[in-house]
């Protein structure tokens, strides 16, 4: 999908004005998008000297993309491939949502570190590993435990293997904060086993030993410096930062047991 944008440089032809039109490659509005993305830079401080087009390029071809699902087609060819290596753990997935910062814009609201501030926040499940399988975006005051149910079920149809897709984990770990009765009978229903600790009892023996992969995985994302401090107003470019951001953590799994296979031979 190779968009056309108008050059920066304008010239002027016997008194009149014209802006040329010119082909920006996908790789390297995705450079752009990227470099955007590590550096949180606004767009307009895009350097043009590095070839990636102006910063209104790179803007207007990250939300096209997004809106005809890109990144959600390569999440799930990310996906497929780690479950063909067998680098996916079905036996357990984690949930957590720690929050970022925000400036404004749609899903945001009170902040429970700062009343006075609006922000959002990032509702993460990821496999025994640390992949991330699905992330939603909310604002900072909804609850951890409503959104048990959509992360489960955002999870998409994984596969990569033989016989149908997989999209269910065997069992759910979670902290208090997803402390609820109505979302463990849910869980059972869909063959999930609920492993949460309950408000006002001891935390579950072991369980941090299993659930810090979740924190590993927030660790590795706001790496990324577009996600530590939320600056998009629209929901869906942020979310498409959050896809983006996403996909090198499958690919390093990937490479990862890649690499471990050609040292064992």
């Amino acid at each position: 999908m190779v968009g056309r944008d108008r050059c920066e440089d304008s010239a002027v032809r016997d008194g009149v004005t014209t802006r040329p039109w010119i082909v920006v490659s996908d790789r390297l509005c995705l450079q752009g998008i990227l470099f955007v993305l590590h550096n949180d830079i606004a767009w307009q401080l895009l350097p043009l000297e590095l070839g990636f087009g102006s910063g209104q390029t790179c803007w207007r071809r990250l939300g096209r993309w997004q809106k005809a699902g890109v990144f959600d087609q390569l999440h799930q060819v990310l996906l497929a491939e780690l479950n063909a290596a067998g680098e996916l753990d079905w036996s357990r997935a984690c949930v957590d949502g720690p929050h970022p910062r925000e400036k404004g814009g749609a899903d945001t609201g009170p902040s429970p570190v700062d009343r006075r501030k609006t922000g959002s926040k990032h509702h993460l499940i990821c496999d025994g590993r640390g992949t991330p399988l699905k992330v939603i975006t909310t604002a900072a005051n909804v609850n951890d435990v409503t959104q048990t149910l959509a992360l489960v079920d955002g999870i998409p149809p994984v596969a990569g293997r033989p016989g149908r897709p997989r999209r269910r984990p065997d069992a759910l770990l979670g902290d208090k904060g997803y402390d609820s009765n109505p979302n463990r009978k849910a869980l059972r229903k869909r063959r999930i086993l609920p492993v949460i600790s309950r408000k006002g009892c001891p935390n579950i023996k072991g369980m941090g030993k299993l659930r810090y992969v979740v924190e590993q995985t927030f660790a590795l994302l706001h790496h990324f410096k577009r996600l530590a401090v939320r600056w998009e107003r629209r929901t869906e470019l942020h979310d498409a930062f959050v896809s983006l951001a996403c996909s090198p953590l499958r690919r390093r799994f990937l490479w990862l047991s890649e690499r471990h296979e050609s040292v064992l031979t």
